[in-house]
């Protein structure tokens, strides 16, 4: 890769060859910046995470590959090829595959998250010999975001002998508070990717995908890009994210209104959930999982929930009210049952494009909220605490066993292949 120090080496040879004709004056060109989230790189966690677990590694390799290219054609193959190898990686780590290259436990999601980062740094701030238009670079940074979080790399068996099963999960977030943090839904997803579940109804198979924690993501509906592939073509699918300390919920309602609360990069938006068609967007989305199943059985060490509450302006009001029951007819959202945050946003995104699908009939689907991952006892400071400990792995380990026992909860529910349900009714 082009670097700085060579950059100011030419500059000093064209100021030692001496005066030059004159030239139009044409203004510097700004140097790529890096983002927020790629600023914490530099934090002694971070780093920590990335050599105990042997990712440090894969950012290196990135660099040297990128840097090799010779064509925006080749960059776009190494890019490709390395943050898809990136998710292979993070999964195979997670499942038991391969060497554990480090001490950190295998069920670990922040080796991903983290060396994703190195990498989108890379292609920000690669200056290249050929040249790089915005747009190009753009878009490398949209193949790895894709690549590097499996959103292209969903693959169900042929046949109808296994159910399928679609489960998404996050990115760790409010890291200016503890950077030490890790999503137990993206930990999840680490797990479950590729693997086989058994039902009361059958196997079934269950693919991931992981979402960062952005707004202006979500505004250029990656989420919709990355499930509407797939909905058509799966028995049931679940969003799911960190919610409540000590409990699961599954959330019933979902409400088309963003909080503002800030994102990984530190930007908070408030307003109505940007759609495309917004002329025919509900204030609200319900849950088709059988909940009420789910409640009943007897899935982990963690109490689950039917959260039925939402918060609303009531038709003709101007004020925001919660109701406990769910909201009333014709009611501006302010928040679902699970806020209004990322996490409600992909739980309405996600069920919205189910309906406009014609699914909603057919197709269970919905967000479950996991428990916050807490660290153990004695290790609660950010500022001075460990990056992991055995309390630590263990609640992560046991959120996403109950995560898969859930989901084969909701799929051993159905009455048919087709999703119709009998445990209860998602429009109540």
């Amino acid at each position: 890769m082009t670097s700085l120090r060579v950059r100011i080496g030419m500059l000093g040879l064209v100021l030692l060859a001496g005066p030059v004709a004159p030239t139009t004056a044409v203004a510097a060109e700004a140097a790529p910046s890096v983002t927020v989230e790629e600023q914490r790189l530099d934090r002694a966690v971070p780093r920590e995470i990335l050599e105990r677990s042997g990712f440090d590694a894969v950012t290196r390799h990135f660099t040297r590959a990128l840097g090799a290219a010779r064509s925006y054609t080749e960059a776009r193959k190494v890019v490709v090829r390395e943050g898809a190898g990136l998710w292979r990686r993070a999964v195979d780590r997670a499942q038991g595959r391969g060497p554990a290259d480090g001490d950190l436990s295998r069920d670990d999601d922040r080796p991903l998250y983290w060396a994703r980062l190195g990498m989108t740094r890379d292609v920000r701030t690669w200056e290249p010999s050929f040249g790089l238009t915005d747009a190009q670079r753009t878009s490398l940074l949209g193949e790895l975001e894709r690549t590097s979080r499996g959103q292209d790399a969903v693959r169900y068996p042929a046949g109808r002998r296994l159910k399928r099963v679609l489960l998404t999960g996050f990115d760790p977030f409010t890291l200016d508070r503890d950077i030490r943090i890790s999503n137990p839904s993206g930990a999840t997803a680490l797990a479950l990717d590729g693997t086989v579940i058994e039902t009361a109804k059958g196997p079934a198979r269950v693919e991931t995908v992981v979402f960062p924690v952005r707004w202006q993501d979500f505004t250029e509906q990656t989420v919709e890009r990355a499930l509407r592939p797939y909905l058509s073509k799966v028995d049931l699918f679940t969003t799911v994210s960190q919610g409540r300390v000590g409990r699961f919920d599954v959330e019933r309602t979902n409400g088309a209104w963003r909080g503002g609360f800030p994102d990984n990069e530190n930007i908070g938006v408030t307003g109505t959930v940007p759609v495309g068609d917004p002329a025919s967007q509900p204030q609200w989305t319900t849950t088709t999982l059988p909940y009420q199943a789910i409640v009943d059985a007897d899935t982990g060490r963690f109490p689950v929930y039917d959260n039925t509450s939402v918060t609303e302006i009531p038709a003709g009001g101007t004020e925001a009210v919660v109701r406990p029951d769910g909201p009333t007819e014709g009611s501006t959202a302010r928040a679902g049952g699970g806020g209004n945050y990322l996490s409600n946003e992909i739980a309405y995104r996600a069920t919205l494009l189910r309906d406009r699908l014609g699914l909603h009939d057919v197709l269970p689907g919905g967000h479950v909220h996991t428990p916050v991952l807490e660290f153990g006892a004695g290790n609660t400071d950010p500022a001075t605490g460990a990056v992991t400990d055995p309390g630590f792995v263990q609640n992560r380990v046991d959120i996403i066993a109950q995560v898969r026992a859930i989901v084969a909860v909701a799929l051993g529910a159905q009455e048919t292949p087709g999703g119709r349900k009998t445990d209860a009714d998602p429009t109540d």
